[in-house]
């Protein structure tokens, strides 16, 4: 391959993604990668790696905090993350969920807290779960400069409605819902559409039928991009995992054995070594 040539899944580096660069991609018939992110260096590495768009998702709560849902992180939680996120970020696009109580209420409590967000972290847009009845949200956290990303199929903070983490789209009519609503939310303003935990082939219907960019986790291979979670990508989890989550390393098993040889060399009495040290 010439030197001035790309691959076919390929595009121009921009010095910063934005909303336009995922756009060309929909309308192109390119991908882009998106990773849950929380951390400054962490942020360095998948933006180095070329990661188009980095997410900070209120999954912190299970990945960062040790807690069982999403559900309890505050909004001032996330925006210590989110700003980490942002100062290790030189080209990705930095998104950040709006977390479970701090859009619910009304359209305002939603633009507000996005404002917030986008004031005090830097981040360039917000993810925001929920269907139809969030489109007036969106329409005013858009209208007020802030980007959003809305998030349909399953929506984990809204799990004690849904009965626990289940698959969406399933049955008669329900890819032509999953369409509708779609469109309302893109429609509302909406520059992208990330569907969880959705049938493949209804993923792909409700991409087809929008013209924004669409991300899937969990929803096959005909969404526009696909996120995951780094911490499971990466095998840093212990237990199960998700049945669309692909390890493309064990990173559990690599820090494991290197503590393992700090402590034993600590131990042993040969780490320090002399040219670990200083002279007088």
């Amino acid at each position: 391959m010439a030197e001035n040539e790309t691959a076919p899944y390929a595009a121009p580096t921009p010095s910063r993604y934005r909303t336009v660069h995922l756009q060309q991609a929909k309308d192109e018939g390119r991908r882009f990668a998106m990773l849950t992110t929380y951390d400054f260096q962490m942020a360095q590495v998948f933006d180095e790696a070329g990661v188009e768009v980095l997410l900070v998702g209120d999954s912190a709560a299970n990945t960062m905090m040790g807690l069982p849902t999403t559900l309890p992180i505050t909004l001032e939680q996330l925006a210590v993350y989110a700003g980490s996120v942002v100062r290790g970020a030189r080209r990705a696009m930095v998104l950040c969920d709006m977390p479970f109580g701090s859009y619910e209420l009304s359209p305002q409590q939603a633009a507000e807290n996005a404002i917030r967000l986008v004031k005090e972290t830097g981040v360039h847009g917000v993810k925001i779960e929920g269907g139809v009845r969030y489109a007036e949200h969106i329409a005013l956290m858009t209208d007020a400069g802030v980007p959003v990303m809305a998030h349909t199929g399953f929506t984990p903070q809204s799990e004690n409605v849904l009965g626990g983490y289940r698959v969406q789209g399933r049955g008669e009519g329900a890819a032509e819902a999953m369409i509708r609503e779609a469109t309302t939310l893109q429609d509302a303003g909406a520059f992208a559409l990330l569907m969880e935990m959705v049938p493949g082939d209804v993923a792909r219907r409700v991409d087809e039928a929008l013209r924004i960019p669409t991300v899937g986790i969990g929803a096959g291979p005909g969404t526009t991009g696909q996120v995951l979670v780094w911490q499971d990508m990466l095998g840093l989890r212990s237990g199960r995992m998700p049945r669309f989550v692909k390890q493309y390393a064990d990173l559990r098993s690599v820090v494991t054995g290197a503590v393992q040889d700090y402590r034993r060399e600590v131990l042993e009495g040969t780490f320090p070594a002399p040219e670990h040290g200083f002279g007088a």
